[in-house]
């Protein structure tokens, strides 16, 4: 009994810590850039007096237009190598939009170009295109202090006002004009002639979501709920409600989790079909399989629901449910 009490007290702990890790850490936001921060002695003279904004992580954006229609930017940003961007959006997303980007590269010469972002892939990515007007010659990228500083000018056809504007970075430093894929990005609907912005988190936090939902549900409960049926049979029958409630909840939180990543899937087109079928094969087999082995059903019954698993993965399943205390299962 003695033993129970203590397993049961870890998992209590385990449980808590789990949750406080996944639900209450603070959001790293890493605002080590600010407006207060002088532009270096190269940019003062073709752009000075400029508007200044915050606009996402340590992302600093000055920005002025004059009677031309002409917009000056200086995106600055924490940097130690890689790339960063903005890009300019009719809808909010990637696809379709283009996007100035600049980068410091291993022999320490900058480059700054314009993207078209006709796809995800590095191959639709392509240098030297796009749909905005510049004349090139006025583009700069420094590195001062471990801070990035991309300059451009863009003309357009008219003041621009609410503009979809997107912020990226990567790590990896770009090879003859080929972007590796982001590390991060976000979507903000910014307006030009207040200053203001209305941020979108989405879908970075529905990401975070499918993420936090599916490793606290299956990384944490569902083992925890199959820890109690195995070693906790002394707390009977407090154990099999423990079992069933924790497992219940698990599964619960795994299938939004699921729901999120359809969600996400439908919103950003991300190309993972290992990943989404590992998913559906997950949830499949636990809706499907284990709780038919929880009725008592032989091997060759179960197999029936997914035939292609075969023998190998019977002995997986029958392991499994092994450690789980369930000796109802008999593989032949």
């Amino acid at each position: 009994m003695a033993r129970t009490s203590g397993v049961g007290a870890l998992l209590v702990v385990v449980v808590l810590a789990a949750a406080s890790a996944v639900f209450f850490a603070p959001a790293v936001t890493a605002q080590t850039s600010s407006c207060d921060d002088a532009l270096p002695a190269e940019l003062a003279g073709n752009y000075s007096g400029m508007a200044c904004r915050p606009v996402w992580n340590n992302f600093v954006l000055r920005y002025a237009q004059d009677g031309d229609n002409v917009l000056r930017v200086v995106l600055s940003a924490m940097y130690s190598s890689g790339w960063v961007g903005m890009g300019f959006s009719k809808d909010g997303m990637m696809v379709g939009s283009s996007a100035m980007v600049g980068w410091v590269g291993k022999t320490g010469l900058s480059h700054v170009k314009q993207f078209a972002l006709n796809g995800k892939s590095p191959s639709m990515v392509v240098a030297d295109r796009g749909f905005l007007v510049s004349n090139g010659r006025d583009h700069t990228v420094l590195v001062k202090q471990a801070k990035i500083y991309l300059a451009f000018q863009l003309r357009f056809p008219s003041p621009l006002k609410q503009q979809q504007v997107l912020f990226a970075f990567g790590s990896s430093i770009p090879v003859n004009d080929r972007l590796a894929e982001h590390q991060d990005k976000t979507s903000v609907n910014f307006d030009f002639t207040t200053g203001s912005s209305s941020g979108s988190s989405f879908p970075s936090s529905l990401k975070k979501a499918h993420g936090a939902l599916n490793l606290f549900a299956w990384g944490v409960l569902l083992p925890i709920g199959a820890i109690v049926a195995r070693y906790c049979r002394g707390w009977d029958p407090l154990w099999f409600y423990l079992h069933a409630g924790i497992q219940f909840v698990g599964f619960i939180l795994g299938l939004a989790g699921v729901v999120a990543g359809v969600s996400l899937y439908g919103k950003i087109q991300a190309d993972h079909p290992a990943h989404r079928g590992l998913g559906i094969f997950v949830l499949v087999l636990d809706s499907s399989i284990l709780p038919k082995a929880q009725q008592g059903l032989e091997v060759s019954e179960i197999l029936e629901l997914v035939p292609s698993l075969g023998w190998q993965a019977c002995t997986l399943l029958c392991s499994y449910q092994h450690c789980r205390g369930n000796q109802s299962w008999r593989c032949r």
